[in-house]
């Protein structure tokens, strides 16, 4: 499995990342078959600034003078000039086509076309890095959970969509606990890092479940995501509230929407609306058995 230390890391802390721009409305135009659509994400971490990356592939042929200058340059571009990092990870690649640090150059153009809300080229080079790195566990959990995010009532073909996701979140869940430790990495961070990509694996799989209708299906994936997340997200704790509401599990629900209600985030007001639904609910209607 090839992913390098400082890339990993950085995925790790973007690993709470949520779309801003990604074709999301609150509750409008839900894709057909679906009861209803979450609300807007917002980013809910900012990744640190940009980091030296390892060689990705040493059996390529050796870099020159001016392909490592440039490589040099994208490396140390802060991570908040993400347009000028795709402006120049674009025209490496483009110049550069075989060189060895191309995985590491779509995984960076991966973090920033997510932050920038740009969901179809953050899948295109994803699926590059993925061409490279088959088991990125990063980058398998970072598309897993963005393309059911990002879906609208215009996306093309969304069963095709939401099986892609779904492919990507069970890889990415299966393969997280094999990942071996990088040697200079605290046990720390490395714990702290695949507890996020696991948290943002299960909680692209619930999605998906949520968007089939499988409110069933989703509650324990939800579940897990808002376990593990050290920060969890309240998109997710939103989901876990309308699939238990979906269900029949009013305490549930009620306790998922008010978690979410109690976190700093453009869903509070909903979740708090959730909440009093859900009690209205429970006061009328029989709870279903776990």
């Amino acid at each position: 499995m090839t992913v390098q230390c400082n890339s990993w890391l950085r995925a790790g802390v973007l690993a709470g990342t949520m779309l801003v721009a990604a074709g999301w409305a609150t509750a409008q135009n839900p894709p057909a078959g679906n009861a209803q659509n979450p609300p807007p994400a917002t980013d809910k971490k900012d990744a640190p600034a940009n980091n030296t990356i390892a060689l990705d592939n040493p059996a390529a042929p050796p870099v020159n003078a001016e392909e490592e200058a440039a490589y040099k340059a994208i490396a140390e571009t802060p991570a908040e000039q993400q347009a000028k990092q795709i402006e120049l990870g674009e025209a490496f690649v483009q110049k550069y086509p075989e060189s060895r640090y191309r995985a590491n150059i779509y995984n960076m153009l991966t973090m920033d076309y997510l932050r920038a809300g740009q969901v179809q080229k953050m899948e295109t080079v994803a699926d590059k890095e993925l061409a490279l790195n088959p088991n990125d566990i990063q980058t398998l959990a970072i598309v897993g959970q963005a393309l059911p995010r990002a879906m609208n009532s215009g996306t093309p073909d969304p069963a095709k969509v939401l099986a892609k996701a779904e492919q990507y979140s069970r890889k990415a869940i299966e393969l997280t606990p094999t990942f071996p430790k990088p040697a200079n990495v605290t046990e720390e961070s490395f714990s702290a890092v695949k507890n996020q990509t696991l948290a943002m694996a299960h909680g692209g799989l619930g999605l998906v479940y949520v968007r089939r209708n499988q409110f069933k299906e989703a509650i324990p994936e939800l579940n897990q995501s808002v376990t593990l997340d050290p920060n969890p997200d309240p998109v997710n704790y939103y989901l876990l509230g309308l699939a238990n509401t979906k269900t029949s599990h009013f305490d549930d629900a009620i306790a998922a929407y008010s978690k979410c209600a109690l976190l700093i985030n453009p869903m509070q007001d909903t979740c708090k609306k959730g909440a009093e639904e859900s009690k209205k609910l429970a006061a009328t209607q029989l709870s279903a058995p776990k």
